[in-house]
């Protein structure tokens, strides 16, 4: 294994820091067996916790010379019920049991709901899920501030349990004012990219850049039945997705998952974006060293399926076995890659180019990497949008990008088949073709006689120019 597993293996590995995670030389472990790149879920900790955490993240690439990206989840609304008088209540299947305004603490056949946007939403036949759907309560008649339901599916209650209404869109920001603390917080951390929760609608997306200018690349995580919906818009109006399957299992029925989650890969590499699949990939192994082989099969399907980047959870965050957890999903993705169907399965599924130069280059250095055994495929980038286009096409060939932007390097931790070397000189007219090949060399990701494809613009270090392709063999 070499210092840095990053160019064995194209599907990155997005690993959640947490209690299980204590060190420097844990976040190093987890790097060197694997992860590309870190979450910090604000959902929890403080944000000391999360500065100290970013900080071993930065130290750890400084010492392996190499690009490790940071994503800021920020927690969005978090709708709860109240309090009850006497601890948990009972609902049976067909009683009848009220959610209010009322503060005063609840009993078995009323709740506080203070949430009057909830309320507002709701309309007579719509069901209400309570404790992540483990209760299901169906709207029978709606009364200014308060709504009566008919008990679909009973059973314990114990207070503040959450809120899920799969069937309205809430007149509700995605971020809260806690979010916006946050938010402000890890951009000036310096964070590289952001993931936005409660994702309603396309108008989510442009508040949330509003706030962020530019300075980290958002993220947004497709967890509500209204974003399945606008799906084609959040994609354009985003940088990159996450399909959280956590919250989209809940308020969807779970035989509906799969499909959802093919069509949001394709619809994201269809537009270039990078997709992030999450929520339990590896769950079983917070307590024991080995998954599930339901867990290895659906980390499989992922890959299978052309997801950018798989996700650790509570594996990683808070897990008895994180080093094993990002071990064995790495073992995971070696072994789909190397299967031929693999690489046929992403050639079938290849979407359509755009009447661009850029797509018209990431095209053909496909088709020459199918042609010819080509070691690897090297661009000069500096917004790294080139690359991105390239992992699109998901060639045969790894994707080496020479990029003078520390930024655009660790934003590309995220994407498929992309690899990143950041050099000041790379800002500055240089000999293409040596500097390229010696990189190549030195990663060793090409040797005496290999072939490879350079890409690059002209004039040189002009974002959007790249328009040149050569075909080299290394001396």
């Amino acid at each position: 294994m070499n210092r840095y597993t990053a160019h064995d293996k194209k599907v990155k590995i997005l690993a959640t820091l947490g209690p299980a995670i204590q060190s420097e030389k844990d976040v190093r472990d987890l790097v060197i067996n694997g992860a590309n790149l870190f979450r910090l879920n604000f959902s929890h900790g403080e944000h000391q916790d999360h500065a100290e955490r970013l900080n071993w993240i930065r130290n750890i690439e400084q010492e392996l010379d190499t690009s490790i990206g940071v994503l800021m989840d920020l927690q969005g609304p978090k709708l709860r019920i109240g309090t009850f008088a006497n601890g948990p209540v009972t609902l049976k299947d067909g009683q009848a049991f009220q959610l209010d305004l009322d503060s005063t603490p609840g009993n078995d056949s009323r709740v506080n709901l203070p949430h009057p946007e909830i309320i507002a939403a709701l309309e007579e036949g719509m069901d209400l899920l309570l404790d992540d759907g483990k209760i299901r309560l169906r709207v029978t008649a709606t009364n200014g501030d308060k709504i009566q339901t008919q008990v679909v599916v009973g059973g314990e209650l114990s207070e503040r349990k959450g809120v899920n209404v799969p069937e309205a869109v809430l007149d509700l920001s995605p971020l809260t004012e806690k979010d916006r603390r946050d938010l402000a917080f890890g951009l000036e951390l310096g964070v590289d990219w952001v993931a936005l929760s409660f994702v309603q609608r396309p108008e989510d997306i442009r508040e949330a850049r509003e706030l962020i200018q530019g300075k980290a690349c958002l993220m947004a995580k497709i967890e509500k039945p209204s974003a399945v919906e606008h799906l084609e818009e959040i994609v354009e109006l985003s940088d990159a997705i996450m399909v959280a399957r956590g919250d989209l299992g809940v308020e969807l029925p779970a035989e509906t998952i799969p499909a959802i989650q093919k069509r949001i890969i394709k619809t994201c590499r269809q537009h270039g974006r990078p997709v992030v699949v999450a929520t339990q990939m590896l769950e079983s192994m917070r307590f024991t060293p080995a998954p599930t082989r339901a867990e290895v099969t659906d980390v499989a399907n992922a890959v299978y399926e052309g997801a950018d980047a798989v996700m650790l959870s509570a594996e990683t965050a808070s897990g008895a076995y994180p080093v094993e957890s990002v071990t064995m999903m790495s073992k995971i993705i070696r072994n789909i890659e190397a299967d031929p169907s693999y690489q046929a399965h992403l050639d079938v599924n290849r979407p359509q180019p755009n009447a661009t130069v850029e797509d018209a280059i990431s095209c053909a250095i496909r088709r020459v990497s199918k042609i010819l055994d080509v070691a690897v495929l090297i661009n000069f980038t500096n917004s790294g949008e080139t690359g991105m286009r390239a992992a699109r096409e998901r060639p045969k060939a790894p994707l080496l990008n020479l990029t003078p932007n520390l930024c655009t390097a660790r934003k590309l931790t995220l994407v498929w088949g992309v690899n990143t070397v950041v050099r000041p000189e790379f800002a500055k007219p240089i000999e293409i073709t040596p500097t390229a090949l010696e990189e190549a060399k030195r990663l060793g990701m090409a040797s005496a006689g290999d072939m490879v494809v350079i890409t690059a613009g002209i004039p040189f270090g002009e974002p959007g120019s790249t328009n040149v392709l050569r075909i080299e063999t290394v001396q």
